[in-house]
Formats: structure tokens, sequence, C-alpha cells
């Protein structure tokens, strides 16, 4: 050890749940390790963890979090794992207790994985309309689904409307197979997913034939007044400013609204403006109204989705400055 680096060592009481938090072949411990940059070393229920003093307590604070959720009943995976260590991480960034920010539906727990989830979360809490910007990959619909199930379940709603626009992206409604049912629906496939991720699949079923949760293109909100509903807009990016005022001016009383969009994947034609971008710019000052951005570092799927994310932002910015650049001479010379 150099004269920098600490030991710090925890002690775990249920060995039952040991296992569960070391993962197969310590596979949880190796994703602490890497994380944060600390060395872990086991014996029986003990843990003993290497390195600078910041990330020491870090890790220690990521292995309670982790362990006092397997006391509770609840199963932990490598996404698991991988947001405690974040979290922990970036604890300065959120104001509440991580068990508040706890989603609960009848199939699983949903919880931050990120600093930028949980105030995701809180947002989702306090705030009657959420819009979440940000790649793919950050959580921004399925958390967001994940809160309109709970409320539902809660009665806090009566109904959960999910929607998108309905934007062709490189391929033809007109030449997909099917009637107009079968050409919407799998632009509304990952609503689905999302829901039958946080209720038995009967459950959803009932809830879909009862109109309780309604899943729809954009289009059938016009003329409606939501009221007493969870209401998620998906892949906002693809509206138009019209579209976009007649979804936000659907509100009625007791009433949620989640908008999200990742404004670097517009599918709208050449020239046409993004109602997401155009809402951002319109609405940024009303305080009631919260605005969530997510980045590359947020993003909670395969590791390899976040290093891709990356690649691609870097390559933008160097296109934008090189056009930057080149309209820049081009005013010189003139």
């Amino acid at each position: 050890m150099t004269d920098t680096t600490e030991r710090l060592t925890c002690e775990f009481d249920d060995n039952g749940l040991i296992q569960q938090l070391y993962g197969p072949n310590n596979s949880h411990l190796d994703r602490i390790e890497h994380r944060l940059g600390v060395t872990l070393h086991t014996l029986g229920n003990t843990v003993t963890i290497e390195g600078l003093r910041g990330p020491i307590e870090t890790a220690r604070e990521a292995l309670v979090s982790l362990y006092g959720r397997l006391e509770k009943g609840q199963e932990i995976d490598d996404g698991d794992v991988d947001g405690e260590a974040r979290l922990a991480k970036d604890k300065e960034h959120t104001t509440s207790n991580r068990d508040d920010l706890t989603i609960r539906t009848r199939k699983r727990h949903v919880r931050p994985r990120s600093a930028v989830q949980a105030l995701y979360l809180e947002a989702l809490d306090k705030k009657a309309m959420v819009f979440a910007l940000g790649p793919a990959g950050t959580g921004k619909t399925y958390i967001a689904v994940a809160k309109a199930v709970e409320m539902k379940l809660t009665g806090q709603v009566d109904r959960i409307i999910l929607s998108r626009p309905a934007v062709e992206a490189g391929e033809r409604l007109g030449f997909l197979p099917g009637d107009m049912r079968d050409k919407i629906d799998p632009y509304l496939r990952p609503l689905y997913d999302a829901l039958n991720d946080m209720m038995p699949g009967d459950l959803v079923v009932k809830l879909l034939a009862s109109g309780e949760i309604e899943v729809a293109p954009l289009a059938f909100m016009r003329g409606r007044t939501l009221s007493n509903a969870f209401v998620i807009l998906d892949e906002a990016q693809n509206t138009t400013p019209v579209q976009m005022k007649m979804f936000l001016t659907r509100m009625g009383e007791n009433s949620r609204m989640v908008v999200t969009g990742d404004l670097s994947q517009i599918d709208l034609p050449l020239g046409v403006k993004s109602g997401l971008r155009d809402s951002i710019d319109t609405l940024k000052a009303i305080k009631e109204i919260a605005q969530i951005e997510f980045t590359h570092r947020d993003v909670v799927r395969h590791d390899l989705v976040t290093r891709i994310v990356t690649a691609y932002d870097a390559r933008d910015a160097r296109l934008d400055r090189a056009l930057k650049s080149k309209n820049s001479k081009a005013g010189k010379i003139q």
C-alpha cells in the first residue's frame, strides 16, 4: 500500500444474503471495483475495501445500500450494482432519501440508477408536468411508465394514457402489412414492453380492454380533455410545434404529463422544427414545469451503449465545429 491508500472493512450479518451481494463468481464486487477504482477482498461475510479515502467510502455506501435492498427481499442484478455505484458517487446531486425515490409496481421496484435519474424521480413526485430529454438508454420512458403504473395501482389517477407520434423513420407505414392498428402498433411497442415489465400480462390486457390504460398515436389526442390521468408523450422530438401545443393543452384536472424525447434523433422532414425543441424554448420560464436533461453518462444499458452514444456525440461536436469554422471563413471572405 502507498501512503495515500487506506482500508475499510464492512461486515454483513446475514450469511444467507452474502452470495447474492457478491454476485456469481463475485461479479457484483468486480463491477464495483471497476466503476469506483477500489480493490475488494472478501473473507466470509466481511469485505475489506482498499483504495483512496473517497472511493472506499463510496464503495462502502454502495455495498451497504445493496445489502439493505436484499434485506427487504428485493433482488439485485448488474444494473442495480452499477446504479448504486453511480448514485453513491454522485450523492451530492440528490436531495431525497433513496428509499423515498423507489417506484413500487406489481412486478418490480424501480430505483434511480444515476444522479439525473434521481432528479427525474424527484420531479415526477413534485411536478404536474415534466420534460425529460436525452439519449436512448437513460430510462426516460421506462421510469415514466413505472411512475404511471404506481399512481394507477394506488388510485392516484384513474387512467394511464401513453402516446407517440407515428413518424416514419426510413420506412413507409403504407407498405407495412395489416390494418391501421397493425401499422401503428410497432411504433408503440416500447410502451407495451414497459407496461409488461411493471404488471402481470393478464392485468395489462384487462386494463387495456377496459380503457384504463390507453396506448394511442398522438393524432388520437386532438379534441380531448385528459383528466385524472397520467399521460406520457414519448419520442416527442418527432412532433411539430402545432402538435405539441395541441398535446400539452389536453391536460385536465388531477392529471400528470410527462414528455420524453431525444433532440439528436429527429425524424421530421428537413426544415420542419421539432415541437419538443420549440416547447423547451417557449416554456422554460414556467417554474411549475420541470425539465430534466440526461447525457451519455446516464445511459444505464450495456456499457457499450454508453460508448456508442459518446462516440456519436463527439462526432457531432466535431462536425458542428467544422461547420461553424467554415461559415466564419466564408463570412470573412465576403
